[in-house]
């Protein structure tokens, strides 16, 4: 592998206050503090052991996601990031994203974050109405997401948060209102999410029932409009940005960058001597924790992924970006899936094909689910 391969960097911290009823991630409430020390020692440990496998390879970005990262302490991600500093070569601008609720107790520690390295918040508002928040089950109010919104301004260069639309219910002036509303903060990065209910979650044993696709859509549409007009057009289908402010983190994630998986649960992909491998992490948290301490990583599954399996995971996810795949990839794609329905979906406008690249139309970000189930057939 060439040393000058990027990769990027994600960290999972799995604890968090309480369980949305809408999450379905592995995050795991706990009622009393994590043993902070023994936790740095962990995750700094599988960090080495991945930083090992991977050395001169330039450092991307780094990006500390859960469960509530927020909780952790600042001191661990300050040690994270010397780490991760040292271990690899990078530029002076590394983007460093930390997730963070807005209750007051977590913005009381946002300052401590920015003195630790962190650069980019991305902040888990989801609904400026406290009844939709007590609904989704955050632990926050109106009033302290607004006030954590004005102190992560002050505080980090770049601000994003997140909001969940297509709430039982919401009608699409409901939802103008309120994205506005958001709008009006003028942050550089909005995610902006349509509530979908996914199995083994509490709003799925409830029977919260999703928008219908007529619903769904029309709100969708809406959005686009409205944060298109605000300067925020979409670069993801649930991503919108000023210019400049994209996640650099996550479009090498859809663009099939490496990157590597630290702590429970994470995934990682990495190519080592021309092959690309999938790494998935243990995991629950105990059980991760022991096997750090044992072995000097938590690794439960990893395995080469075939050319045509990982030139599909290409195509899903760089299909999300509006920017779509690059022509270098489009003809691997063409060569590996001759019989795809390629020329039907770019008659019917779901797909554009040009001399950049293949690309989604907005018809087909509409139900990209379904294009990809099409193109990516058998």
């Amino acid at each position: 592998m060439n040393a000058r391969t990027p990769v990027s960097l994600y960290i999972h911290w799995p604890f968090c206050r309480s369980k949305c009823p809408y999450c379905d991630f592995n995050s795991h409430p706990v009622e009393t503090g994590v043993d902070d020390a023994r936790w740095r020692a962990a995750l700094l440990a599988e960090l080495g052991h991945f930083a090992a496998q991977t050395p001169g390879r330039k450092l991307q970005s780094i990006f500390f996601g859960g469960g509530t990262p927020s909780l952790m302490a600042p001191q661990t991600a300050a040690a994270l990031i010397g780490a991760a500093k040292k271990y690899w070569p990078h530029e002076d601008d590394l983007e460093i994203t930390l997730e963070a609720n807005p209750t007051s107790v977590e913005a009381g520690r946002l300052r401590e974050f920015g003195g630790a390295g962190v650069n980019r918040l991305s902040l888990g508002v989801q609904s400026f109405d406290d009844q939709a928040l007590k609904f989704l089950g955050r632990g926050h109010s109106a009033t302290e997401a607004r006030a954590a919104l004005e102190m992560a301004t002050g505080i980090f260069s770049r601000t994003s948060f997140d909001l969940i639309y297509a709430r039982p219910g919401q009608t699409p002036d409901q939802w103008r209102e309120e994205l506005t509303d958001a709008l009006a903060y003028n942050a550089g990065h909005l995610s902006l999410y349509q509530l979908t209910i996914e199995t083994g979650t509490v709003f799925f044993r409830d029977g919260v029932a999703s928008a219908d696709g007529d619903s769904g859509a029309a709100l969708y549409e809406l959005t686009q409009g409205l944060t298109e007009k605000a300067g925020l057009p979409a670069y993801e289908i649930s991503n919108h940005a000023r210019p400049g402010q994209q996640c650099r983190h996550n479009v090498l994630g859809w663009q099939g960058h490496d990157y590597a998986g630290i702590g429970p649960g994470a995934h990682g992909r990495l190519t080592v001597a021309a092959k690309t491998e999938a790494l998935y992490q243990i995991h629950q948290p105990d059980r991760w924790l022991a096997a750090v301490e044992k072995n000097g990583h938590g690794t439960a599954k990893r395995s080469a992924i075939d050319p045509a399996t990982r030139l599909q995971e290409k195509i899903m996810t760089g299909l999300r970006l509006t920017q779509g795949i690059d022509r270098e990839t489009h003809e691997l794609f063409e060569k590996g899936f001759p019989d795809n329905s390629l020329a039907r979906l770019i008659a019917e406008d779901f797909l554009v094909l040009d001399e950049n690249g293949l690309r989604t139309t907005a018809t087909g970000r509409l139900c990209l689910d379904g294009v990809l189930g099409e193109l990516l057939a058998p």
